[in-house]
């Protein structure tokens, strides 16, 4: 099939994130598919087991499938809110990074206002030392304290937003810019 340049493919976005737990996963993510429709993208939905059945073991599968996925995403939008703790999910960071190093833009949302180092100074006992440096009183470990909401390789990596829709709307951007 020849490619109608009047009317070119929409841009592919994966959707990153903790989500496929959510209790209204499938919800959610029409909510999000629509959102990327009305803005002229296609979402990439993120493999969560339920897809063909193999011999191989369920989370090959879904990590196989969504790096497939993340191969053929022309943008990323993650949802980088704190699961489980202080932090973003691991598996959410690691497509970000995955993402990133494919030179893939990534938009995020979800991310608590304010700096990292705060939010860990209301979880984690913390004092700065004799040098000024933020350390958790009880193991001394250095807290990193740049003034960024994120470590500092996933703030200098991407673009953060306040809501999906923001990422959604910032990622068409993005993209719109680097057709030009």
């Amino acid at each position: 099939m020849t490619p109608n340049p009047e009317n070119p493919p929409r841009p592919r976005i994966y959707l990153a994130g903790p989500d496929v737990f959510r209790p209204d996963a499938q919800d959610h993510f029409v909510r999000l598919a629509a959102a990327c429709d009305a803005l002229g993208l296609a979402a990439l939905l993120p493999a969560d087991g339920n897809e063909e059945q193999s011999a191989e073991a369920p989370e090959t599968r879904i990590y196989e499938a969504n790096m497939q996925r993340l191969r053929g995403a022309d943008g990323v939008v993650a949802n980088l809110a704190c699961f489980r703790g202080l932090e973003p999910d691991s598996g959410t960071v690691f497509e970000v990074g995955a993402a990133v190093a494919l030179q893939i833009p990534v938009v995020a949302y979800g991310v608590p206002a304010g700096s990292y180092a705060n939010r860990a100074r209301s979880l984690i006992p913390c004092a700065p030392d004799a040098a000024g440096v933020l350390r958790e009183t009880g193991s001394g470990i250095a807290v990193e304290d740049f003034g960024q909401p994120l470590n500092l390789m996933l703030a200098c990596s991407i673009h953060i937003e306040p809501t999906p829709e923001a990422a959604l709307r910032k990622m068409a951007e993005l993209l719109a810019l680097q057709r030009r």
